[in-house]
């Protein structure tokens, strides 16, 4: 199969993954939707259709969650399995990732419009690092003694995994969130049926089959891929789904945390952002300003914890403004699987339209628009943007825009920034970049995110939870933090005297 956007040849595992009937993971196995539905895959770079995937409905949903709770029973291999030994199996599914690195890539490239490189040296190695990470968990949850005081009494606590959870993901890392849910939910013992996103199910689906060959008994993990008013509906309110772990956005979290509670039960959820970043005067201002760019005009913007409102001291504010605008024409857009591609497309149609509703309004609104460099006629393509001379109060600089647009606002004074950059109902990362150190510590104290990045931005680690304040959600990808909420803690009072 050739691409004639890329004119780049796809490995032949690639182009077996896409040719595969459409199909949902059931069971440890691939099946049809019970009702024949399928939904069509495009590239976000090209605009065309490059497979197809079953849709999951209500049945479908049904299907999933009854071999879920089957592979929990008491005497399933994956409850009676050892501690190591499913830590083994989590370690395996990390290295069939990596032997499969370079064709996973590609088709994160194809579904999501993802840049090859970034792919393949971020979403899979990071997807990997997940699972490696996650191995070594299952032989160290442990419960404690509790001190009780009475006398002849033995109290202590055991962990216990939740049960059957249900794991919806967004389009814009489709590997990497499977990742992040999976790995602790199955270091943690529960079974696991996972929505990927419609529009880019190809590497979940594969990473099914790749856990089955690790060693992950059938049914333990199960992916239904559908719209989200049908098969992410159906999951959510299912009688026998313990809990719910969702990354998207902050809309329809709500609505699944309003879903939830009619059944008491537990839901992580990791939504939108509006991240401040702050460039002081005494930043390093070469570093700061390549890192404020990389950080929104990677992956297009299309990143929940992105720097998309920037705020800069006004004795660098003019140099800054024009630096960023350098790089935003420099950047050559194009399709992902391109070697000279710098910057690739939005995921839809609606998405760019979006994006550009959103510029048109900052520009009525009295912002000045920048746009970078031409993007292909093509696909789903916005230029990288710049706002400057922006206001607090625009929509450019409270609203998710989920695009390649950042707004930069001047500021003369640190108490000044640190009240404008915490006015938001978000609150999932922030970032300063100063060289005082009592800046620094003022900053971290103030901004109440669930990340802040000094001096950098956008790197994570499987070791280092992940999550928002206020509306960007509550509970914790990765690290120890994020196994609790796949755990539950039981009691057990002794009596022995």
């Amino acid at each position: 199969m050739t691409l004639a956007a890329s004119t780049h040849t796809l490995a032949p595992g690639v182009t077996a993954r896409l040719e595969l009937p459409p199909h949902l993971f059931i069971g440890g196995r691939a099946v049809p939707a019970t009702d024949g539905a399928t939904i069509p895959v495009l590239d976000p770079a090209t605009g065309r259709q490059i497979g197809t995937t079953a849709g999951a409905g209500a049945a479908d949903v049904d299907r999933a969650v009854q071999a879920a709770r089957a592979a929990f029973a008491p005497d399933a291999p994956w409850r009676t399995m050892t501690p190591i030994a499913r830590g083994r199996v989590l370690h395996r599914i990390g290295d069939l990732i990596l032997e499969h690195a370079d064709e996973l890539a590609e088709l994160e490239v194809l579904d999501a419009g993802k840049i090859r490189g970034a792919a393949r040296g971020i979403d899979v190695d990071f997807a990997a690092r997940g699972f490696h990470y996650f191995s070594g968990w299952p032989s160290k949850i442990t419960g404690q003694t509790v001190p009780a005081s009475h006398p002849g009494i033995h109290v202590a606590t055991e962990k216990e995994p939740v049960g059957v959870v249900g794991a919806i993901t967004a389009w814009n890392f489709p590997l990497l969130l499977c990742a992040w849910k999976l790995a602790p939910a199955l270091a943690a013992g529960c079974t696991v049926v996972l929505k990927p996103s419609e529009e880019t199910p190809h590497s979940a689906l594969w990473l099914a089959e790749l856990a089955i060959e690790a060693g992950l008994p059938a049914g333990v993990l199960n992916v239904v891929p559908g719209y989200g008013p049908q098969t992410g509906q159906a999951l959510v309110e299912h009688p026998d789904v313990d809990k719910i772990t969702f990354t998207g956005s902050t809309v329809v979290g709500k609505a699944i945390a309003r879903a939830a509670a009619d059944q008491v039960k537990r839901v992580t959820l990791e939504l939108g952002g509006k991240s401040a970043t702050i460039i002081f005067a005494d930043a390093d201002l070469d570093a700061a300003v390549e890192g404020s760019a990389g950080g929104i005009f990677w992956h297009s913007g299309q990143t929940c914890s992105a720097p998309s409102r920037l705020f800069v001291h006004r004795s660098v504010h003019d140099e800054a403004v024009e630096r960023l605008c350098r790089i935003a024409d420099a950047m050559r857009p194009g399709h992902g699987l391109d070697e000279r591609t710098e910057f690739g497309p939005l995921l839809n149609a609606k998405q760019r339209d979006r994006v550009a509703g959103h510029v048109a309004l900052a520009a009525e609104e009295g912002a000045t628009v920048h746009r970078g460099a031409d993007v292909p006629e093509e696909g789903f393509f916005h230029p990288a943007t710049i706002l400057s001379n922006a206001r607090d109060d625009m929509a450019c600089a409270r609203e998710e825009i989920f695009g390649p647009v950042l707004t930069v606002l001047p500021f003369d004074d640190v108490d000044e920034v640190l009240r404008r950059a915490d006015d938001s109902e978000y609150g999932l990362a922030a970032g300063v970049w100063t060289a005082d150190v009592s800046t620094v510590h003022r900053a971290t104290k103030a901004l109440r995110a669930g990340t802040i990045y000094v001096n950098g931005w956008g790197l994570t680690d499987p070791a280092a939870p992940f999550g928002g304040f206020r509306q960007s959600g509550y509970g914790r990808d990765l690290g120890p933090e994020s196994l609790e909420g796949y755990l539950e803690t039981k009691s057990v009072w002794t009596f022995w005297g």
